[in-house]
């Protein structure tokens, strides 16, 4: 199993050439992959991705996730080859719904018929990463039409997926899912296998399809400490419905619990149990504000990347 880690580039106290420096110290460190978050009001990730890209090269970038109402198709396809041809095709291109709060609440955006909305904009996003024309026209978005840029790489699309339907859409139509506050039980017993099952009754390997975790992770001998600085952080996550039905069928009671939290041979042993559901890279999120602990945390995690 993979491992990486989620590069910061989003909070207010962060300039971009900060950010670039903390992405030179994850590649100098040896991780071969950083994860991003796009959040509703932080600076846009694409944008960071193609200048610290440009800068700093050996190291590839995932997104997770963009959203997809407030984008169309052909826009998010012109953004994404422009970005992966400014940084040499180290672009991986991970999608999402966002939450109805978000979009009926910010963006004015109807929630309703999530997967239906999803499909038509992956009719009109993957030809157009493939560099060739489409013409979709659907109940929510209609994109006709190609682009002019030539020689880029189409980057992996991921779909960020937890509910069989949208696992059936990843599995079917995508590189796989990005998942976030979804413990080793329901990646083994629930997400692995239907993506994967999904995949091979659309005449795919299961091997075509790929199960990225994300999970919050701090190496530390104040247990207490970090659970109480997790609970705080996450709190949100209890709220939010996909989440939620995450989290309850692990069996966790707030979003806090799914934290990996302990020593090395504590954390070790979680991120194994990950390992052994079938996922194909693990990501973790460092959420513990001591840079020492930080640090601690990713040298532990350098040892476990195969």
């Amino acid at each position: 199993m993979q491992v990486s880690v989620v590069w910061t580039i989003n909070a207010r106290s962060v300039s971009i050439d900060r950010a670039i420096e903390n992405l030179s110290a994850l590649h100098n460190e040896g991780f071969r992959r950083v994860w991003s978050t796009q959040m509703p009001n932080e600076p846009d990730l694409l944008t960071a991705i193609a200048v610290a890209g440009h800068e700093i090269g050996g190291i590839e970038f995932g997104t997770a996730v963009l959203p997809m109402q407030n984008q169309h198709p052909m826009l998010t396809a012109q953004r994404a080859l422009t970005t992966n041809s400014i940084i040499g095709g180290r672009l991986n291109l991970g999608l999402g719904l966002s939450h109805k709060v978000v979009t009926e609440g910010m963006w004015g955006v109807s929630y309703e018929r999530p997967v239906k909305r999803t499909n038509e904009f992956l009719d009109g996003l993957l030809p157009l990463l493939n560099g060739e024309k489409v013409s979709s026209a659907g109940d929510f978005l209609t994109t006709r039409g190609a682009l002019s840029i030539a020689d880029v790489p189409a980057p992996p699309v991921y779909l960020a997926a937890l509910g069989p339907k949208m696992l059936g859409v990843a599995g079917r139509r995508t590189a796989g899912t990005v998942t976030w506050m979804t413990g080793p039980t329901t990646l083994r017993d629930h997400i692995v296998p239907t993506l994967r099952a999904a995949a091979v009754a659309a005449g795919r390997e299961a091997s075509a399809v790929r199960t990225v975790a994300m999970l919050p992770v701090s190496v530390t001998d104040d247990v207490a400490g970090a659970t109480e600085a997790a609970a705080e952080q996450f709190a949100m996550y209890n709220q939010l419905p996909s989440y939620r039905a995450m989290l309850d069928r692990e069996g966790y009671e707030h979003a806090h619990d799914a934290a990996i939290i302990g020593s090395e041979e504590e954390v070790t042993a979680r991120i194994r149990t990950v390992a052994d559901a079938g996922v194909d890279e693990f990501v973790a999120i460092l959420f513990d504000r001591d840079p020492e602990v930080r640090a601690r945390t990713r040298a532990l995690l350098r040892t476990l990347d195969a």
